[in-house]
């Protein structure tokens, strides 16, 4: 549907570089992979303006011309996360004018089927496409939408996911035990978090897969670290022979790309200064740039 494709462009946007605070590890319940995307402290800082100034050029900008809504004034917080079975949930944090609540709604009534629910004396919208031959019953492609719980925009993949988040205030639905939790990685000012189970990349994703497929988790961390942004991440291997055999990896398509000649030279002389370190089963991998330098990178 057009208006959770719009909602999600702002995570698929940050998340190669995807709560109104930055995650800790048991905010978030156990899950195939998330993306977390505080656009307030985004703009609350300098190296965080650059980047959201790509996001709003980019991004927000089809927003404003589809839909007269600017993000600017009224999204604070994107969080996205999906189970290992694809289920999703999508929870967009801000001070929605009546008049944005209005369009929202009228977006997901221009669907093929609309209907509107109750749970706990809060309503909620089952947005389905209707394709030809498809019987209107079908609960197969629909969306679950709500604005009743203050300052949120719910949108899960299934009605169970939004009447238990009804009932418990917007918070995440499922399992919140450490055994299964994703990691999550801090920084001092946080813009993008993200992490997934490596397991659920798919085989045809590149040379990436080789490395992630002998990994268990990835962490990503998009922060602001003394007026550069900060990218970090960090992969979980089955055990630490693996992973110093991926820091080889690492250090050795760095040093490639880095010699390769493609790059611009300052791009490539950060590059050079990336931070590969090993401990235990744990590989970091940090770089910090010069906003601008990364916002050329991106475009």
């Amino acid at each position: 549907m057009r208006f959770v494709r719009l909602a999600l462009m702002v995570l698929l946007a940050a998340f190669p570089a995807a709560l109104l605070a930055e995650l800790q590890r048991g905010d978030l319940p156990s899950a195939g992979w998330y993306a977390h995307v505080d656009l307030t402290e985004m703009r609350s800082s300098a190296a965080g303006r650059e980047l959201y100034a790509w996001l709003d050029r980019e991004v927000f900008a089809e927003l404003r011309e589809e839909f007269d809504f600017d993000a600017d004034e009224e999204v604070d917080v994107i969080t996205a996360l999906a189970a290992a079975d694809g289920s999703m949930v999508v929870v967009v944090d801000g001070a929605f004018s009546t008049t944005t609540r209005d369009r929202i709604l009228a977006i997901a009534a221009m669907a093929g089927n609309f209907n509107v629910l109750k749970h706990g004396g809060k309503d909620y919208y089952q947005v389905e496409e209707m394709s030809e031959g498809r019987h209107r019953d079908s609960f197969e492609g629909a969306a679950f939408v709500s604005l009743a719980v203050k300052d949120k925009l719910l949108v899960t993949s299934s009605e169970a996911q939004m009447q238990e988040m009804l009932g418990n205030g917007g918070k995440m639905p499922g399992d919140y035990s450490t055994k299964n939790a994703l990691l999550v990685l801090r920084g001092a000012r946080s813009f993008v978090q993200a992490g997934m189970q490596t397991q659920l990349v798919d085989a045809d994703f590149g040379w990436n897969s080789n490395l992630l497929r002998n990994t268990e988790q990835v962490g990503l961390l998009v922060s602001d670290e003394d007026g550069a942004l900060a990218v970090m991440a960090q992969l979980v291997a089955a055990d630490p022979t693996v992973a110093s055999s991926l820091a080889s990896i690492v250090r050795g398509l760095i040093s490639l790309q880095a010699l390769s000649g493609e790059l611009d030279a300052e791009l490539s002389r950060f590059l050079t200064g990336t931070e590969v370190a090993v401990d235990g089963t744990t590989l970091t991998v940090k770089i910090a740039l010069d906003p601008g330098v990364l916002i050329e990178a991106i475009d």
